[in-house]
């Protein structure tokens, strides 16, 4: 197996949540909301460190916990930030908190991307909706050592202009001269003027070339696994694509046996995998 690494520093024991603070709630789109946390404890806020990739689980005492990745880069240390899509009854939840309540975070878990790995290489990013909460972690964390890395493009698709988030980031993504970043949306929609079409299928108009790359894709799973096809034909080799598979994460740290991607469980494995570690299994 391609081994990603295991890198961070959690708040406490896995099993035992760590009070923290909202200091920010930003409105992403109708449906995602991004949660801005402090913990408490400011020697464990200090302390913290953890890698793009990794994840958290986020919730409220006597409500109930989910798992999210975490949107924030590691190299900007004043909060922790989670990306929440409105799915259910624990996000649902999440979603009525505002700045100044209280939630339970256990953080951070499973493995991060090899970013180390990919220093002097060109690095291409491909997210679809809130998939492009992990990524969002990844590319500012690169952007922040950008002469580490040699070309850096990005390819991030929503259904509509109202399913982009993080639309501080992009408007400035947009404007660097050090970065190639493309905008899309499934069908044309009034009012837009950036690109139409699905994500693999812009990736594949554009033809990036795969010598000295590595690429990394999240979003829905179909999206995935197009994209996946997408690079395939393109020429990457399957340990130069990455992918991470949080969505599929229940405990967070291995008992419940739920997140198997046939003989891998995404808590203890990933989430992070490179097309070679999952083999058909994705």
């Amino acid at each position: 197996m391609n081994t990603v690494p295991r890198k961070g520093t959690k708040a406490k024991e896995p099993f035992v949540p760590e009070l923290a603070r909202l200091i920010d709630v930003i409105e992403e789109t109708p449906g995602v909301r991004s949660f801005r946390v402090v913990f408490e404890d400011v020697a464990v806020m200090s302390a913290f460190s953890f890698a793009p990739g990794q994840i958290g689980l986020m919730g409220i005492p006597g409500v109930g916990e989910s798992t999210f990745a975490i949107s924030s880069p590691p190299s900007r240390r004043d909060y922790i930030q989670f990306s929440v899509m409105k799915t259910g009854f624990v996000t649902s939840a999440i979603h009525e908190l505002e700045a100044g309540d209280a939630v339970a975070v256990r953080a951070p878990l499973g493995c991060g991307f090899p970013v180390d790995s990919w220093k002097g290489k060109n690095i291409l990013i491909a997210g679809g909706g809130i998939g492009m909460a992990p990524l969002r972690s990844l590319l500012l964390h690169l952007l922040d050592r950008r002469d580490e890395f040699g070309g850096i493009r990005v390819f991030y698709g929503a259904r509509t202009p109202a399913d982009l988030c993080f639309a501080g980031d992009r408007a400035e993504w947009e404007r660097r001269q050090d970065i190639d970043f493309i905008a899309t949306v499934d069908r044309r929609q009034p009012g837009w003027s950036g690109r139409t079409g699905v994500v693999p299928d812009v990736l594949e108009s554009e033809r990036p070339p795969a010598q000295d790359t590595v690429a990394v894709a999240c979003g829905p799973p179909v999206m995935i696994r197009y994209t996946l096809a997408a690079l395939k034909r393109l020429g990457f080799s399957e340990d130069r694509v990455y992918t991470t598979l949080e969505r599929k994460m229940k405990c967070g740290i291995g008992l419940c046996g739920r997140c198997n991607v046939g003989s891998k469980y995404v808590c203890t494995d990933g989430p992070v995998f490179s097309l070679a570690d999952l083999g058909n299994e994705i």
